[in-house]
């Protein structure tokens, strides 16, 4: 009995163990289920999102930053492939596997990239696993790498990947306008910044499938993204153009001893800013390294805040983003303003009367002509005198509401476009707290702010029959995958003034140069109209000195070049505009017209099959340059040897700049490398006509330089004087006759 209780016992134990274990395994499969069910219901969507994401390889691919070009298609910015060079320093070992020797190591970087030895040795011992020894590096240079790697058994540790570089293949041309690009090949400044969407495009990418160890599955997913590479971008700037004004600012600001200085040169039809220079400029390529001898002297010295505003002031685009006072070129907006409210006429007897100075608030404002006052004069000859007290006395009549409105009109208020970069605005008076002196100054263009941009736009609408035209200095964009090409067109903002004010203007605007303060930028031949501006500093600011500026227009019908030339603090021989920036106008446009095919007024002797054109200066020019600038001019182009036009400078040109020459001349160009002259001989002219001269000139591979025209000046001044230099085309007996002619005259007039 007592066996057959203890087998019950031990099936009763069993069965409680049984049970245990089977209430167990059901709530671990119920925590299983309850789990499976959280993962696929609750967390499902995230786990399947991270489970392709680390199936998954991601590479991008880097599209291509668009080029920059002028509006001839010369390229001013575009973008290269480079490499980039970096080095793991533990992974460097000999093909026996033992350390590569640092120092010999360092000793070829160094004479490679033309780095600093000590600097890379130190590198070279860092503990850093990976770091660039060289970036943007040319083909050459990593060929020359290669073959050392070759030579010395290298496979290992040194690492060159494919880069983007930025070059400008002008340097210094309108750089404060282009800018540049920072390391990752994105804007920094200038339009590279503003533009900078446009240009750097959107990255592609592909996905690849890959297995647990990184590895490409075949026939596994993938997907492709484009790559959406940069828009190519042409400016409105001509480099021809540009390279004209920035020589002669560049000469003007040293001849001067100025701080510096910008030029604007615009179509006024259209807006095209067609140069926009600022001196001191800069290299692109190499942006940060100083431009000026005075502050490479002081900049050990300078804190590095300090160097930071002097290179942020060395990359400012002065025409967009300084403002200044413009002084007596201000007086163009304040007499038109006159004119279109009918307050006055151009040739209004007496309208004005200068003693010397005009009393304004108790304070007397001084005439520059304070000690010869100019007396009565009509609006025209105020323009033309620049007279402070004239302006002052119509600024009072026209008073400060009518004047802000049509400050307005012409956009002095407002940015003129957001391309340009940090473009700054103008600082007037709160219209509703002028007072009397402040009527007075603003009436001839002084203590407000405006930038040359804001100025040079508001004066082309008067050249452009009173139409404001917004600042064009996008032309097209291209897209580089499609090819596709998309053109910006002139805007126009708002009729400012009528066509008969604007005609006006520009006939009192010719009399200025003809007749006033304007005469130092008259050319002969053309019609020139112009402003000069001198604006002195404030009381207490005197260091900074005076800002001396001259606005010029031609031709004065149907106007098609506006020039500002803008010279700060002069310290030459004299500080007026007139005197400092009037002779730059004179020399940018004595090229720059030409160049853009407007005639000469000044007919010379020519055959009815001829015209002539007078001869641009291509000296200190590219030959590529000065080919294209002659043939546009209508001259043809003698020059030997073989070397890069694209890069080789034109020393001397024979014949020298300036003359008259028939069209399809033959101009003889020079460089340093080839300056040999050949002699040829003149043949026997006399007794031929003008036809006959110029086909036997031309035969023998000469010029006819032009000098004088039958009706011109000197050929009447030498009859009178009995001048024996005739042109060819007087004959002996003209002469005679010409002589006996005036004999009779005088025997009439004695009786």
């Amino acid at each position: 009995m007592r066996k057959k209780s203890k087998i019950i016992k031990i099936d009763n134990l069993g069965q409680k163990k049984l049970r245990i274990c089977i209430s167990v395994g059901f709530i671990m499969l119920l925590l299983l289920i309850i789990r499976i069910g959280f993962l696929q219901f609750v967390q499902g969507a995230e786990l399947k999102k991270m489970a392709v994401k680390n199936q998954l390889t991601s590479k991008t691919i880097t599209p291509s930053r668009g080029t920059i070009y002028d509006s001839t298609g010369k390229a001013l910015a575009i973008s290269a492939k480079v490499d980039t060079v970096s080095v793991n320093p533990s992974d460097l070992k000999n093909s026996d596997g033992t350390d590569i020797n640092k120092e010999f190591l360092a000793h070829a970087f160094s004479d490679i990239f033309e780095l600093d030895y000590s600097e890379t040795l130190e590198k070279l011992n860092t503990k850093t696993s990976t770091f660039i020894i060289a970036s943007k590096v040319e083909n050459d240079k990593i060929t020359a790498l290669q073959t050392w790697m070759k030579n010395n058994s290298i496979d290992d540790g040194i690492s060159i990947n494919e880069d983007i570089k930025r070059y400008y293949p002008y340097d210094n041309l309108a750089a404060n306008l282009i800018g540049f690009t920072g390391f990752e090949n994105s804007g920094l400044a200038g339009l590279e910044l503003t533009l900078n969407d446009m240009l750097s495009g959107t990255p592609g990418k592909i996905l690849t499938s890959t297995d647990s160890v990184n590895g490409e599955i075949p026939n596994g997913e993938q997907s492709y993204m484009a790559v959406q590479n940069g828009n190519d971008i042409t400016l409105t700037i001509d480099v021809n153009v540009q390279s004209i004004a920035e020589k002669y600012l560049a000469q003007a600001v040293t001849d001067n001893k100025a701080d510096g200085g910008n030029v604007i040169i615009m179509n006024p039809s259209n807006g095209d800013v067609l140069a926009m220079s600022t001196y001191p400029n800069y290299n692109l390529n190499e942006p940060y390294t100083i431009n000026t001898n005075e502050l490479k002297e002081k900049w050990n010295n300078l804190s590095s805040k300090e160097k930071n505003n002097e290179l942020f002031n060395m990359w400012n685009n002065s025409a967009v983003q300084s403002t200044y006072e413009p002084g007596s070129t201000f007086k163009i907006i304040t007499a038109a303003t006159a004119l279109e409210e009918g307050i006055i006429a151009a040739n209004t007897p007496n309208a004005f009367y200068c003693t010397g100075s005009e009393p304004v608030a108790g304070i007397n404002i001084d005439c520059w002509k304070y000690y010869d006052p100019h007396g009565a004069q009509t609006l025209k000859e105020a323009l033309a005198n620049s007279c402070n007290p004239a302006f002052i006395q119509l600024g009072r009549k026209i008073g400060a509401k009518t004047l802000y409105k049509y400050y307005k009109g012409f956009g002095l208020f407002d940015k003129t476009n957001s391309y340009f970069y940090g473009e700054s605005n103008s600082v007037f008076f709160n219209e509703n707290n002028i007072n009397e002196y402040n009527l007075a100054t603003m009436s001839f263009g002084q203590r407000f702010t405006i930038t040359p941009i804001q100025l040079i736009t508001a004066v082309s609408a008067i050249a452009n029959e009173g139409v404001l035209m917004k600042p064009r200095i996008v032309k097209e964009l291209k897209n580089t995958d499609t090819g596709s090409i998309t053109t910006i067109e002139p805007n126009k903002i708002r009729q400012v003034i009528s066509k008969k004010t604007s005609e006006t203007m520009m006939e009192m605007l010719e009399y200025v140069v003809t007749n006033g303060t304007g005469k130092y930028a008259n050319i002969a031949g053309y019609s020139i109209g112009g402003k000069s501006g001198t604006s002195e500093p404030l009381s207490g600011n005197e260091d900074e000195g005076y800002v001396a500026s001259f606005i010029g227009l031609s031709p004065t019908i149907n106007t098609q070049v506006v020039v500002l030339v803008t010279i700060y603090h002069p310290k030459g021989d004299s500080h007026q505009g007139g005197q400092v920036a009037g002779p730059v106008v004179k020399q940018i446009l004595s090229e720059v017209l030409p160049y853009l095919g407007i005639a000469s007024t000044n007919t010379p002797i020519t055959t009815s099959s001829s015209t002539s054109s007078i001869l641009p200066d291509v000296r200190n020019k590219t030959i590529e340059e000065a080919k294209a600038l002659l043939k546009a001019s209508g001259f043809k182009v003698n020059i030997s040897g073989n070397e890069d036009e694209s890069t080789t400078l034109v020393t001397d040109q024979v014949p020298k700049p300036g003359v008259t020459l028939l069209e399809d001349s033959t101009i003889y160009l020079y460089t340093s490398n080839n300056n040999e002259r050949s002699i040829t001989t003149v043949p026997i002219l006399k007794g031929m006509s003008s036809s006959q001269v110029i086909n036997s000139i031309k035969a023998s591979n000469l010029n006819v330089i032009i000098d004088g025209s039958r009706n011109s000046y000197k050929s009447r001044y030498c009859i009178w004087k009995r001048c024996r230099s005739w042109n060819s085309s007087y004959s002996k007996s003209s002469t005679r006759t010409f002589r006996w002619i005036l004999k009779m005259l005088h025997f009439i007039l004695i009786i």
